[in-house]
């Protein structure tokens, strides 16, 4: 996939991250594969959005 995520607000990154790990990919690694986006950059907006990875649902969820 050829997009430029980088420039994305952490909601709009969010909903791409999720609804490739809903139909697309079975874990973080296949994520950022998939969507070819640098991992630290994905995981540091998100993150300071407020939301974090759970594994268990294999989404990025709200931290509060």
């Amino acid at each position: 996939m050829s997009l430029n995520l980088e420039g994305l607000s952490a909601e709009v990154l969010l909903g791409i991250a999720n609804e490739h790990l809903r139909h697309n990919c079975k874990d973080k690694a296949a994520l950022f594969y998939d969507l070819d986006i640098c991992s630290e950059h994905l995981e540091k907006t998100l993150n300071e959005a407020g939301f974090s990875y759970d594994a268990k649902s294999n989404q990025y969820r709200d931290m509060k």
